[in-house]
């Protein structure tokens, strides 16, 4: 494990590193998630068994980083993933983002156009800041800052705060079209009780790239975490590097 400073020196980012070829893949994780999860493991062992270029890390005050986590805000894990492509990733860079983490890949694509040549999001949240909340959780969160929700993946509650809230509201992206043109794969279960399918179905309508593919899970849960559903991702990924990889058709 090595880990980085951000911006202002004051949080130790951990990541873990794999060198090899082609664009670099980085997975993103999902709310209050990090970088240990099944999905992350099995793209670093695919990528080690095939020379490839692999990068995981922790959002500040997730994981193995610093920081607190009800301190942070959706702007700053987007501020961390910039920061891990800036200094750490090299070349061309594939983002893999996990719920929330397909959010996240959706903010720093628009920000990295010269360096995302791809995408892949495995049951991508974006704007669940509005859809993902009744009023009645909404109006908690606004007036006592805080909102606890017992989790099926944790014996800790998930805890979404006021500043979190506010910061995801701002950094909507699902109100008009994406102007992200790089080859897309989408990944959902049609058994997701914590993110729609049609979420998915929304967000391919959006993105302005033609080459946006989307595989529903008809048995699939939120996590997609089986062994189909791992074979699934990685099939997603090397198509979407082939993609990549390919010469541009001529003139």
């Amino acid at each position: 494990m090595t880990d980085t400073a951000d911006d202002a020196g004051q949080t130790a980012l951990a990541y873990e590193y794999t060198p090899g070829e082609g664009p670099v893949v980085v997975f993103l994780p999902g709310y209050a998630s990090d970088m240990t999860g099944t999905k992350a493991i099995a793209l670093e062992e695919w990528a080690k068994a095939n020379g490839r270029a692999f990068l995981r890390f922790d959002y500040g005050g997730c994981g193995q980083s610093g920081g607190d986590f009800e301190q942070q805000t959706l702007a700053a894990w987007r501020d961390d993933a910039l920061l891990m492509i800036d200094e750490v990733a090299e070349g061309p860079v594939i983002l893999a983002g996990s719920s929330m983490g397909g959010w996240i890949m959706l903010l720093v694509a628009r920000a990295r156009r010269e360096r995302i040549v791809g995408l892949v999001g495995i049951a991508a949240a974006p704007d669940f800041t509005d859809w993902g909340f009744s009023q009645a959780e909404k109006m908690t969160i606004l007036q006592e800052g805080r909102l606890e929700k017992p989790s099926p993946y944790s014996e800790r509650p998930t805890v979404t705060t006021r500043a979190f809230w506010a910061s995801g509201e701002a950094n909507r992206v699902m109100q008009g079209s994406i102007d992200i043109a790089v080859p897309v794969r989408l990944l959902h279960g049609m058994r997701d009780t914590d993110v729609p399918w049609q979420r998915s179905q929304a967000l391919m309508q959006y993105l302005r790239s033609e080459d946006v593919h989307l595989t529903l899970v008809k048995d699939g849960d939120h996590r997609l975490s089986r062994e189909q559903d791992i074979a699934a991702l990685i099939r997603a990924v090397e198509e979407v590097s082939e993609r990549c990889m390919q010469p541009p058709p001529l003139p």
